[in-house]
């Protein structure tokens, strides 16, 4: 077997994390695992394991037939069989296949917003859909999404799965006092809903004013980021709410950190879930994804409605308050992760599948 993962960055989030954790995992069953990053690297290239073949396209443009020819030159040369685009990057992906047949697609959504997708993109992904041998999706709502919507009708619900032992030497030293730090990882787009954890704050700061939160996340600088740092001024809360950008030693922030958090409006299933339970982090999520499938609400963690301020609040109440609650939480989404959503049950499950088609 011979699989290469393609994804457009090597900047942290979760699809690119993905693509990292497959091409790593693969490196030690598979004869070949490769990973190509399409238009830009990033902080998780060296995440990548020395057994992975790495390849960077340089693409400059949506059609760039040099970028294209290249990748079918890697492909020819490493008897590639399979080509694993996750998120945008499926259209690359397709037009190396125009030109190189052989090669078969197995499309992997991570997009949590995907069943509000444009008109525009929604067809493209429908058009491209006729060149895919197999789709893998991250919840199951994608997966009757995509079983309705797209003409590949092979479809299958894989978990995330990521490990944290991270190679990166600690070096974020997270503001705010021990003991009393909330935490968020997630990059600053608008579906994870950062205005929700804001209000929270405005809340936490007259009742609990020594807990901080602290937003660790891709800032892409758009005007989303612009509102929400305007917002940390305006409601005076520099003392309490901390944006730190992309950030590679997350083990050590989660260790660093009492309580993690979710206020996503849309989500497939977000590695930083994931990344919560193996640290034994307690969390509070939003009722989105397949989050409310993994986090039993009062056992391994609380699950709120999607912008219920004060329900949110009023739950991060009992975990700043009744510590033992905290310890227990995390204990069991611990468990619940490790046994549900390991790399080997992945990848096992994920390879009879690709061997069946």
């Amino acid at each position: 077997m011979r699989i290469v993962q393609i994804i457009d960055s090597l900047e942290i989030g979760g699809a690119e994390k993905m693509a990292i954790n497959y091409a790593n995992a693969l490196s030690g069953v598979i004869d070949f695992s490769g990973l190509v990053a399409t238009r830009d690297e990033g902080k998780l290239k060296n995440q990548l394991s020395n057994k992975v073949s790495y390849l960077f396209l340089k693409k400059k443009s949506t059609f760039d037939l040099g970028a294209v020819l290249r990748l079918k030159k890697y492909c020819k040369k490493n008897k590639v069989k399979y080509l694993q685009p996750h998120s945008s990057s499926y259209l690359t992906a397709v037009l190396v296949k125009f030109i190189y047949p052989k090669v078969k697609i197995i499309w992997h959504d991570h997009n949590g917003l995907s069943e509000f997708l444009s008109i525009e993109k929604s067809f493209a992904i429908k058009i491209a859909s006729l060149f895919f041998d197999g789709i893998i999706v991250v919840n199951n709502k994608l997966k009757t999404w995509a079983e309705k919507e797209l003409y590949c009708k092979k479809v299958i619900y894989l978990p995330n799965f990521t490990t944290i032992d991270n190679p990166e030497k600690a070096e974020t030293i997270l503001n705010g006092q021990s003991g009393k730090r909330i935490l968020c990882l997630a990059n600053l787009r608008e579906q994870k809903d950062h205005f929700l954890l804001l209000k929270i704050a405005e809340k936490l700061k007259h009742s609990y004013p020594d807990w901080t939160f602290h937003l660790v996340g891709k800032d892409f600088k758009d005007d989303y980021s612009k509102q929400i740092k305007a917002t940390v001024i305006n409601k005076n809360l520099e003392q309490n709410v901390f944006v730190y950008g992309s950030k590679n030693d997350i083990k050590n922030i989660l260790n660093q950190s009492d309580i993690a958090i979710l206020t996503s409006k849309s989500e497939g299933l977000p590695i930083a879930l994931i990344e919560y339970g193996l640290s034994k982090k307690p969390v509070i999520s939003t009722n989105v994804g397949e989050i409310p499938l993994i986090v039993k609400d009062g056992v391994d963690g609380f699950i709120v409605n999607v912008n219920d301020v004060d329900l949110f609040y009023q739950k991060l109440l009992k975990l700043i308050t009744v510590k033992d609650l905290r310890v227990q939480m995390g204990n069991s989404l611990c468990q619940t992760i490790t046994g549900n959503h390991s790399e080997k049950g992945v990848v096992t499950n994920y390879l009879n599948w690709i061997f069946s088609l």
